[in-house]
């Protein structure tokens, strides 16, 4: 049984790094923190805990990680220092030498974080506790907002596709998920709490069900039933997992908005061959006509890699035209970095930085054009948007059901509230609409 009474008025600060799932887990850290009576710390007071949930997708994640240890190390001298995520166990070792690291978090170890810091709190400080392993099969399940308006559903962890690039699969074991009962009564929890909107989150979310017998189409079929929750956004989902008929089904969907993220990562079939990607161009170019047809004002976010081995001048040119061509709305860019162990090291062929950030800018400017031209098609319409609190000084935003940002002027009432908003021009720097409140 642990003692919860040494946590008591404890305070703690949080940094993620990296995708929606690193954030929905670090949520669920801090509502077990809150639980036993550790409230967040405000701004500029000295933390007791500090938890660090880290990315290891590249070169610059991990050493971005590193600073933001070492950073909070200095904002919160003495404080217990959690570091969990894709670096923490990948490389547990090198983080536990990072001075004033106590805990080294496994992947699926979440649930005895109390227990870890219940008994440093009994000694001093030492040398840290490490608890990763490379024998990952829990499932940990998890729902949580934080300080957002969106909840973010923790539907499947882990992967089966061992990409040439990837450590992703080290990082996080094999495919598994929970049930769809369980998922269903955690959407239930969310609207108890208020959330109006989950985000389905995962490593590879298309392939849930893999260790239940059960299907995502079922799962998004049964999240739709759920009262209470008004949207749900399907997170990155590989194009192959990605069927017709969840497609189909979202297009008529009481609650799934119109608004998809498909990895792409080439648009040259030569590189996703060297990339060890599971589909081609034609099929990927088919599923973005699909969600067209049946869904003409859905957003659609693309994420490409830009440089990686193998990638000759011929090949991104091939990627680029053909990237040009989809009727996409956004890219997420990536700059490619070699990752220890993986099999794209095998790949002769090496593209300079330099040439690696020209490419990036070019893909960077025709998402610009793209984004800019989706949005101003909308510029007029009457919409839906679901109101986020803003910051003090700033404007209030909000997302529309096809993820347009919409910037109002700011009244913390109307956080969480769906409100119908006329879209107007754009904003200075161009990453939203202005839009005025119709009452």
């Amino acid at each position: 049984m642990i003692d919860t009474t040494v946590f008591q008025n404890k305070t703690a600060v949080y940094y993620t790094l990296g995708c929606k799932l690193n954030f929905s887990e670090t949520s669920t850290i801090a509502k077990i923190l809150r639980e036993a009576g550790v409230r967040t710390a405000r701004k500029g007071e000295k933390a007791d805990i500090c938890v660090v949930n880290t990315c290891s997708v590249t070169e610059m994640a991990d050493k971005k990680c590193r600073q933001a240890i070492h950073r909070l190390v200095k904002q919160h001298p003495g404080a217990f220092v959690v570091v969990t995520g894709c670096y923490a166990q990948l490389k547990p070792g090198d983080v536990a030498k990072i001075d004033g690291v106590d805990v080294v978090l496994g992947a699926e170890q979440k649930g005895e974080l109390l227990q870890y810091l219940g008994d440093l709190q009994k000694h001093e400080k030492g040398e840290a506790i490490t608890t990763a392993t490379k024998d990952i099969r829990s499932f940990s399940p998890s729902c949580s907002r934080g300080d957002r308006t969106r909840y973010f559903l923790k539907v499947q962890d882990g992967c089966d596709y061992f990409c040439s690039y990837c450590t992703i699969p080290f990082a996080r074991g094999r495919s598994r998920n929970g049930t769809i009962a369980s998922m269903v009564e955690q959407a239930r929890q969310a609207v108890a709490e208020g959330g109006k909107e989950i985000v389905l989150t995962g490593v590879n979310i298309g392939d849930f069900g893999k260790t239940t017998g059960e299907s995502f189409f079922d799962l998004v079929k049964a999240l739709d039933q759920v009262d209470g929750i008004e949207r749900y956004r399907i997170s990155s989902i590989e194009p192959n997992l990605l069927t017709d008929e969840t497609i189909e089904f979202v297009s008529h969907s009481r609650s799934f908005m119109p608004h998809f993220h498909i990895p792409l990562q080439s648009g040259c079939d030569e590189v996703l061959q060297l990339m060890r990607r599971r589909y081609d161009t034609a099929l990927f170019a088919s599923k973005i006509k699909k969600i067209k047809e049946v869904m003409p004002d859905a957003f659609i976010g693309v994420d490409v890699i830009v440089g990686t081995r193998g990638e000759t001048s011929d090949y991104f040119e091939q990627a680029y035209q053909f990237i040009d061509g989809l009727d996409v709305t956004q890219l997420h860019v990536f700059s490619y970095s070699e990752r220890p162990g993986t099999q794209a090291l095998k790949i002769d062929y090496v593209v300079s930085p330099e040439e690696k950030h020209q490419r990036s800018q070019r893909l960077l400017a025709l998402s610009d054009e793209k984004t800019q031209a989706f949005y101003a098609r909308h510029i007029g319409q009457v919409m839906p948007v679901l109101m986020e609190k803003s910051k003090a000084g700033t404007p209030m935003h909000g997302f529309t059901e096809n993820y347009i940002r919409v910037e109002v002027e700011s009244d913390n009432s109307l956080d969480n509230q769906v409100v119908n908003v006329c879209l107007g021009d754009f904003n200075e720097d161009k990453t939203a609409l202005k839009g005025t409140i119709l009452i």
